[in-house]
């Protein structure tokens, strides 16, 4: 008889401040077969169960392409970029796909932007999932500051 193991994961840092952000991980997990899921809204937390590290690398994709980021700790499974982010200092960037229910994610959004130096506004609005950012910042700060915010997103 085949021994099944388990992959688990546990994502830190995940953006989850409302039940939508809950409903909407809840949501990008369970398009994925063979894959459990739980989301604590009170420590920023999504822990997953998946048959192998190819299933639970597609939920963790499915995830950023629902627009929300973490970490994982580990080498082997771990969220992932969406696209290719511009090299060096922009003065304008396209955010898309970024997960963004409420107004509490809206700011929580617009509090990351404003930790990038040289970002002089953005065009960010509750329940809007693309917006841009202008000034003259580096665009990978920008990435990081919506990842550690517990966001993921496409820019352009």
């Amino acid at each position: 008889m085949a021994k099944h193991s388990q992959m688990k994961v546990e994502l830190t840092g995940v953006h989850l401040c409302c039940q939508g952000c809950v409903d909407a991980a809840d949501a990008a997990l369970m398009s994925v077969p063979g894959v459990k899921s739980r989301c604590d809204m009170d420590n920023r937390t999504v822990a997953l169960t998946a048959g192998d590290d190819a299933a639970a690398q597609k939920a963790l994709d499915a995830l950023a392409a629902a627009g929300f980021y973490g970490s994982t700790g580990k080498q082997t499974v771990a969220m992932k970029a969406v696209n290719d982010v511009p090299r060096g200092k922009v003065n304008s960037l396209k955010v898309s796909g970024i997960h963004n229910c409420c107004g509490l994610c809206c700011r929580a959004i617009k509090e990351a932007i404003a930790t990038v130096a040289g970002v002089t506004g953005d065009t960010a609005e509750p329940h809007a999932t693309t917006f841009e950012v202008i000034g003259d910042f580096d665009a990978a700060a920008l990435v990081k500051a919506l990842n550690v915010a517990g966001f993921s997103a496409q820019v352009e």
